[in-house]
């Protein structure tokens, strides 16, 4: 009597385990990314973590860590390579790697949003997408549009020949150094975080950055035109490490697809709200806005890159201009 009763205690007791274990995630993955929880990336990041839990019914769970806290875009990287983490947002830092994932950002080379969505969508992308996961070992899962680059100044800019002796700062891309200089501008390599000193000791006169980057570093303070030169529009991925996608059950990995293409949808929406916010907040903060000659700058811009573009991928750039 005493042995069925130990019986029957037991088999409740693993009968509890198994049904607990049945909620418990089979599989955690960890995404890092580099931005604050009110950007569009973020939210966008926590809604593809809800739909990855709908999608396997609670087997798989994203965790989610902002503002670099699991380090630095290549930290994460190489972390992912090593496998203490899965996931990140990444772009054009993968050519380090992958020569190809440059044309994630290069002036003038798109000139609208639906331009940009035939060239991710279309071979160029493929082709983009192919060489990360074959160079840097990470499985593309969906991508983001960035808000297109503008120059701001204490002076209206609207064609190239204004630019003239403009102290210029940049980041330290070697294709955007050299674009600007053809254009006329002095290029001033220099970290964001200087910046607002920068203008406001007019050690520069000028910069050049997305519109949530001009709100975010309060460079409204220190510069009064917003030239609207959109000289490079430019996306990023959501990524994850290709050895542990691999690894996944075909349903898990499916659910995972089909998540990202979801969160995209839901960051592009994201990303046109906040884009015309940004533009009225700007105009608020004082900013006046100047419309630009673009063809002006796109042409000399166009030639410059043809000058200094990777010979590698080349024909991969053309292929992407030719898009319409």
């Amino acid at each position: 009597m005493e042995k069925k009763k130990l019986s029957l205690a037991l088999c409740t007791l693993f009968g509890g385990l198994l049904s607990f274990s049945a909620y418990a995630a089979d599989v955690t993955l960890k995404l890092g990314h580099p931005v604050n929880e009110e950007h569009s990336w973020h939210k966008a990041s926590l809604k593809f973590a809800e739909l990855v839990k709908q999608k396997t019914n609670d087997a798989v769970e994203v965790k989610i860590y902002p503002n670099e806290s699991l380090g630095k875009e290549m930290d994460i990287i190489n972390a992912i390579q090593l496998g203490s983490v899965d996931m990140t947002i990444t772009g054009e830092s993968l050519q380090n790697w992958a020569p190809s994932a440059a044309l994630l950002a290069v002036p003038y080379m798109i000139t609208s949003s639906e331009q940009m969505e035939k060239i991710v969508n279309g071979e160029v992308g493929a082709q983009i997408s192919k060489d990360i996961e074959e160079r840097v070992k990470l499985k593309t899962i969906a991508w983001f549009e960035r808000g297109p680059r503008n120059l701001t100044s204490n002076r209206p800019i609207t064609n190239p020949q204004e630019l003239k002796g403009l102290t210029l700062r940049l980041p330290n891309v070697p294709m955007f150094i050299s674009v600007w200089k053809d254009l006329g501008a002095q290029p001033t390599p220099m970290a964001f975080s200087e910046v607002f000193t920068g203008l406001q000791q007019g050690v520069i006169e000028g910069q050049e950055n997305p519109l949530s980057m001009i709100m975010s570093g309060s460079f409204f303070e220190v510069q009064k035109y917003l030239n609207r030169t959109e000289h490079v529009r430019s996306w990023i991925y959501l990524t994850m490490g290709s050895k542990k996608f691999n690894k996944l059950k075909p349903e898990y990995q499916q659910a995972i697809l089909d998540a990202g293409k979801e969160a995209q949808a839901y960051e592009h929406e994201l990303y046109l709200q906040d884009e015309e916010k940004l533009v009225e907040a700007l105009q608020a903060k004082g900013m006046t806005l100047v419309d630009v000659h673009q063809n002006e700058f796109a042409k000399i811009a166009n030639e410059s890159v043809e000058k200094s573009i990777n010979p590698q991928i080349k024909p991969l750039y053309e292929k992407a201009r030719a898009t319409k």
